[in-house]
């Protein structure tokens, strides 16, 4: 699946949701489903910088896709990165680069998450695209 084509089934997902109470539990629903980060990648390397809990974030190169596991200490950013993982995980480097993120704001993540954990998602997203970005380049000089 392309990550447009993730992205609008995620979209579809959340406008199922009369408010945000029953969005916030399927959010921790898909963070019960993360696959899970090796105990070896829990390291000061992998922790996402500006995020107020930990997350652990590894990226691995599988052919021309890289494949992204994670964990996190709180449910809520376990799932908020399940989600990112969904969307980039299996997928090209130039791919990543290249996403639009406006599926975050139309399932209206970004407005319902306090200022710290807002930030956080930013630092996920630059985690996933840095990774992207060093496979992309990792690549063209081969």
């Amino acid at each position: 699946m392309t990550i447009k084509a993730i992205q609008e089934e995620i979209v579809d997902e959340f406008s199922m949701f009369d408010d945000w109470m029953q969005r916030y539990e399927y959010i921790i629903d898909l963070g019960k489903n993360l696959p899970l980060i090796k105990e070896e990648f829990k390291t000061e390397d992998n922790l996402i910088k500006g995020c107020q809990s930990k997350v652990w974030l590894q990226g691995e190169q599988q052919g021309d896709k890289i494949v992204f596991t994670a964990d996190s200490d709180a449910i809520l950013t376990k799932g908020i990165i399940a989600i990112l993982i969904r969307t980039f995980s299996n997928q090209k480097a130039s791919d990543i680069l290249e996403a639009n993120m406006d599926f975050i704001d139309e399932i209206g993540l970004k407005e319902h998450l306090s200022p710290t954990r807002a930030n956080g998602l930013v630092s996920m997203i630059k985690q996933i695209k840095m990774y992207a970005l060093a496979f992309q380049s990792k690549n063209n000089n081969k």
